[in-house]
């Protein structure tokens, strides 16, 4: 497909089309995540054989399918939008401008344990509270104290002191590093990428990323335990002297293997730290020994969770319906060794449970967000306690 550009000719600027960038556009009107790239494709997939098309004859177009798919009014809120109708600029604490948007602001609200459809509504009518009152600029601030009276009105004041934790947290510069763990097919990957989303945060980190890492710098004949699943690791240790339970067998194969990665799994944390930056980490190698090793002081916050799949038919599923061909292949493997990972998860939830770190059964995407989004709320407020005490003066 040829590259599309999109020319403005009273800037005097040509740019790619970028799907993403509509697609937010979509979202700030009202559009969920899915139907608005969905739209976007089909935008594109409209202008597939022209290179270039001007800014008026692409909002004209948008416009139109908004109108059809959508109805009168989102096609009308998009047009206000773009026109720059109706724009509120936010000024930040160091005089950097930005318009208020509603998928940006709702993901504050999120963070706090609302879903994501009721925080962009919220967001939104805070949005069009704000146009009602002429508020054409405000400061950051005047918005979260705004925001906060708002959601201890129409939500909970539980939801409006989590919100000032979190704000604080922003404020602190210290960064939160989320740990994930769990058993192959329990949703690492899927979650992380779904937090970070949320909590904007920039660094992820796979431990199956570090292992690969490793083993293309020792080869299996010096460190066989790395060039097996952590499940199977165990087949590559010395034979024991004594009789061992299997579910014995894949727990020492699974800590060794986990050893030999916890420097590694140390290297990118202390980075983050130095970085001051928030940072994801995932993988069956975070366990309870692995989140012993990456607890800190007052340089970083740290909150564990171990992900659990508690029926058999339901991880079996997971593991089967992986999408792509290599995942499918990949899959295939797994499931001949099914009754070795869920004994890697039992080993794993009981060490999780003996330690106190958070479990977390994760049936559905989203409930499963929002818990973990509650633990990192409840894990803020208690090392952020000043901040529970102090309330924003009201708002005019």
């Amino acid at each position: 497909m040829a590259k599309l550009y999109v020319i403005d000719s009273k800037e005097g600027t040509k740019i790619p089309f970028l799907r993403g960038i509509l697609t937010r556009s979509l979202q700030d009107v009202g559009v969920d995540f899915e139907e608005a790239y969905e739209l976007a494709s089909a935008i594109r997939g409209k202008l597939s054989e022209d290179t270039q098309v001007k800014t008026w004859e692409l909002r004209k177009l948008v416009a139109g399918q908004l109108r059809e798919s959508h109805g009168k009014n989102i096609a009308d809120r998009y047009v206000s939008k773009v026109k720059g109708a109706n724009t509120v600029v936010i000024l930040g604490d160091e005089g950097q401008a930005a318009a208020f948007s509603v998928e940006v602001h709702s993901k504050s609200l999120e963070v706090c344990g609302i879903s994501g459809e009721e925080a962009r509504n919220l967001s939104r009518r805070l949005g069009q509270h704000l146009v009602a009152r002429q508020r054409r600029q405000v400061s950051k601030s005047y918005l979260g104290r705004l925001t906060y009276r708002m959601l201890a009105r129409e939500a909970d004041r539980r939801l409006a002191q989590r919100y000032l934790v979190w704000r604080d947290f922003k404020r602190s510069g210290i960064p939160l590093l989320l740990l994930i763990g769990g058993t192959a097919g329990s949703g690492k990957s899927t979650l992380a990428t779904g937090l970070a989303s949320r909590l904007d945060i920039f660094r992820t980190q796979s431990t199956d990323m570090l292992r690969e890492i490793m083993r293309m710098m020792m080869p299996e004949r010096l460190m066989p335990v790395l060039h097996r699943s952590s499940f199977e690791a165990w087949r590559a240790l010395p034979e024991s002297t004594g009789p061992l339970e299997q579910e014995d067998r894949i727990a020492d194969g699974y800590r060794s293997q986990t050893g030999l990665l916890a420097v590694a799994c140390e290297v990118v944390v202390q980075r983050a730290v130095r970085e001051r930056v928030s940072m994801v980490l995932e993988g069956v190698h975070i366990d309870a020994s692995t989140v012993k090793r990456l607890q800190g002081g007052d340089e970083i916050i740290v909150v564990p969770i171990m992900l659990a799949i508690l029926k058999q038919d339901v991880l079996h599923k997971r593991i089967r319906g992986r999408g792509t061909t290599s995942l499918q292949r990949r899959a295939q493997r797994y499931l001949k060794s099914f009754d070795s990972i869920w004994q890697l998860q039992s080993y794993l939830l009981s060490e999780a449970d003996r330690e106190q770190i958070s479990i977390v059964v994760n049936d559905d995407r989203e409930d499963t967000i929002a818990e973990v989004l509650r633990i990192i709320g409840d894990t803020l407020s208690a090392r952020l306690e000043p901040t529970l005490k102090r309330v924003f003066p009201a708002v005019g």
